[in-house]
This record gives C-alpha cells, sequence and structure tokens, in this order.
C-alpha cells in the first residue's frame, strides 16, 4: 500500500483553515475571559497563529538538519521530544507576546497559554477528522478525473 500524497492546495487549504477557525473560537473566549475588546483578542490570536506557522517552518527546519532519521522512522521517544521542543518554543516566543497585548502579568499570561493548549489538542483532532473526511468527499474526485483522463 503506497502512502498517501497531500498536495500543496491540500497543504494550503488545511492551514488555514486550522487557522482561521482557532482564530474564531479563541478570539471571543480571550475577549469573555479577559474582558477585552474583540479587536485586541482577536488581533491576539492573528499574531499568535502568526507566530506558531512560522515557528513550525523554523523549528522543522532545524531538526530536519540535526536529525537525518526519516520521521516514518521515529519512535515515540523522539516524537516526544520533537513534540515538546516545539511547545516549549511556542511558549517562549508567545508568551510576552500575550501578556503585552493583553496587558496582564507573565503568569496570566501562562495561564491563558496553559488555557490554549488545553483547547487546541482536542480542536487538532476534531479539525484534522472533519478536513480528512471533507477530502474525502471532495478532493477525492478530483483526483479521479485527474487519474483517469478521457479517451478521445
Amino acid at each position: 500500500m503506497s502512502k498517501p500524497t497531500i498536495s500543496l492546495k491540500e497543504r494550503i487549504l488545511h492551514a488555514i483553515g486550522f487557522e482561521v477557525g482557532a482564530v474564531l473560537i479563541c478570539a471571543p473566549v480571550l475577549a469573555l475571559v479577559f474582558n477585552k475588546p474583540i479587536e485586541s483578542t482577536g488581533m491576539l490570536a492573528i499574531l499568535l497563529s502568526a507566530i506558531a506557522m512560522l515557528w513550525n517552518m523554523v523549528y522543522n527546519a532545524i531538526v530536519d538538519q540535526l536529525i537525518r532519521l526519516e520521521r516514518n522512522q521515529w519512535g515515540f521517544g523522539a516524537r516526544f521530544l520533537h513534540g515538546l521542543g516545539f511547545e516549549v518554543g511556542i511558549i517562549v516566543l508567545c508568551l510576552p507576546v500575550a501578556a503585552w497585548l493583553l496587558g496582564v502579568s507573565l503568569l496570566q499570561a501562562l495561564i491563558v497559554e496553559a488555557g490554549f493548549f488545553a483547547f487546541i489538542l482536542p480542536y487538532t483532532m476534531a479539525y484534522n477528522w472533519a478536513f480528512d473526511k471533507a477530502k474525502q468527499r471532495f478532493f477525492a474526485k478530483e483526483k479521479i478525473g485527474q487519474a483517469c483522463p478521457r479517451q478521445s
């Protein structure tokens, strides 16, 4: 069985949809919790989303340079350390930004980050499940058409 390929179009759609959904959920929740205007919490959610996407690219490029083993050969320990390193980097990068934009202490911002991480895992699982179902329904038709060209 061959590994399924993901097109660039699908990757872009997946990333944008994921981030838009996260921003649309997080901004109003932060506004309610911190009694801040939605414009402030929306800007924070967008900024943190952009930081996360950039950090993802930088972090994975660094990891790929340091570790030459194919990712499909990584064991649980390597995957755990990879994920932990990514999350530590996100906290280091986003904590001061969240504290500054919300006008709260670093400790309060850390609590926000903890709440965000409690949200992001189930959100990620639900989003990926929904995206995979939609992809199967909508993108599969596109690939079938490409795989079977019309005969003239």
